[in-house]
């Protein structure tokens, strides 16, 4: 079923329709329902259960459940169009394949962070392995997590840690840092 169609079914106005996190390398997502055969692979290959059997059957990542390990086991898995690197396929995007880089997803801190409302926490920076999490200090406030972009590869590890459930991972860019507290 077209996207547009699916979603007005659905009662979604098509231009507010947010696609759901598709598993690593799932590039482009009408080419994606297109050719993904919602067999399941992908999900059973999935070794720290992030994937998840969403809406319509298609593959979701759930970082509630897991993370990213970026170890491409959901894609080699994969027995579909998707994946077949023939000429034809070659010329166009392929919609999920491990040439591509992983996704466009980072992590954001909500406004329900710990540190945020003034408790001493700093689980997703303790666990981020890319060390994209970082601590600003702030007198007399707990330090403050701030996201840098560039290096947050948005695997998710720091979303079920998170006491505080403040973690999201997102398409682009999270929400800027909290503005510098005013001076005592």
């Amino acid at each position: 079923m077209d996207i547009g169609r699916r979603a007005f079914l659905l009662g979604h106005r098509p231009q507010q329709r947010e696609f759901p996190l598709r598993p690593p390398w799932a590039e482009n997502e009408t080419d994606f329902r297109r050719d993904c055969k919602r067999c399941g692979n992908c999900i059973a290959a999935c070794p720290t259960g992030l994937l998840v059997q969403g809406s319509g059957g298609f593959p979701e990542a759930d970082f509630s459940r897991g993370h990213c390990t970026f170890c491409a086991d959901c894609a080699h898995a994969c027995t579909s169009a998707a994946t077949q690197n023939t000429a034809a396929r070659q010329q166009t995007a392929l919609s999920f394949s491990p040439t591509l880089p992983a996704w466009p997803l980072v992590a954001a801190i909500g406004a329900a962070c710990l540190p945020r409302r003034g408790v001493l926490c700093r689980s997703c920076g303790e666990y981020c392995e890319a060390n994209a999490i970082r601590f600003s200090l702030r007198p007399g406030h707990p330090a403050q997590p701030d996201i840098d972009t560039s290096l947050c590869t948005g695997c998710g590890e720091c979303v079920a840690i998170c006491p505080a459930h403040a973690v999201s991972i997102q398409h682009g860019d999270p929400l800027p840092p909290l503005p510098a507290a005013p001076p005592p």
